[in-house]
């Protein structure tokens, strides 16, 4: 297991809220190795993998930033020269069933799947069979393993 976790923050609609969100962390000595904002409709989505999910949450929750959800999540790696992967990825979970909810990459140029909670161990198992496949499988041992 690689340890990471997705920390998912619903931010406030104004200026300022990522800079708060980022000085919190970061005071807290968490170290983001991924992930990004998204917003639709005027609501903002904070999605950052970070390796100490429990000090993120209780650094956030303490400054009252949130509301935040914690995930496990699957790391594979993609041959970034051929085109199409991530749908091929895709149709790998969807076809295993799995809903997934988040899709992102971390520095390490890692693909990073949250899957909804449910479908965690399908989604593990999935990521392994691609990560054995020949078509810009992972070059590192335990990337399809759900971090947690």
């Amino acid at each position: 297991m690689s340890g990471l976790r997705d920390v998912e923050v619903l931010l406030a609609d104004r200026p300022g809220a990522l800079a708060e969100l980022g000085e919190v962390l970061g005071a807290a000595g968490v170290s983001l190795e991924g992930g990004g904002v998204f917003s639709h409709a005027g609501a903002a989505v904070a999605h950052f993998l970070v390796a100490d999910a429990d000090r993120a949450q209780a650094a956030l929750q303490r400054a009252d930033i949130g509301p935040v959800t914690v995930s496990d999540v699957v790391l594979l790696r993609l041959d970034q020269g051929t085109p199409g992967q991530l749908g091929q990825v895709a149709r790998l979970m969807a076809d295993a069933g799995v809903d997934l909810r988040v899709q992102y990459s971390d520095h390490d140029h890692r693909l990073v799947l949250v899957a909804h909670p449910e479908h965690g161990a399908a989604c593990a198992a999935a990521a392994a069979r691609w990560s054995g496949h020949d078509a810009g499988g992972s070059d590192e041992p335990g990337t399809g393993d759900a971090g947690g």
